[in-house]
């Protein structure tokens, strides 16, 4: 019974330490455009802006267009094979988007099961951001 005990309490704290947390569009915004007016690169440092930002969207469809300040594009098929490319500690934060939501909550249950401790889902995403009118970057690559 006590081993039960300990065992759920664990897990509990577990659950706790990992969090995958949906972000409007609207609060993904003032993020990109506070980074963008202070002048911060484009680089996945942690010190400069806080976050990192992912497109897991096809290569296709990040080329017709993303979010400012993202800083890689990681097709979400592919995010568990690559998720060392994002350079990123495992208390760093990041924020993922694709199209509607969908795949980039995959992506983000795949970097939390990784061990990522703080994975942020645009809600909405690509849809979300376009539907309130904010601008996007022309396709790179």
């Amino acid at each position: 019974m006590i081993l039960r005990m300990v065992v759920a309490a664990l897990g509990l704290c577990l659950l706790s330490a990992i969090s995958i947390t949906g972000v409007s569009a609207h609060h993904s915004y003032l993020l990109t455009v506070q980074q963008l007016r202070a002048g911060l690169t484009k680089t996945p440092s942690m010190p400069q802006k806080g976050f990192i930002l992912i497109d897991v969207r096809s290569a296709e469809e990040h080329a017709s267009g993303f979010i400012p300040g993202t800083d890689l594009n990681i097709d979400f098929k592919e995010i568990q094979a690559r998720h060392r490319d994002i350079g990123a500690t495992l208390d760093d934060h990041l924020v993922v988007y694709c199209q509607s939501g969908h795949r980039s909550n995959i992506a983000a249950e795949t970097l939390a099961d990784l061990g990522y401790r703080h994975v942020y889902n645009v809600t909405g995403s690509m849809n979300a951001w376009l539907a309130a009118g904010f601008p996007i970057e022309p396709g790179r690559r």
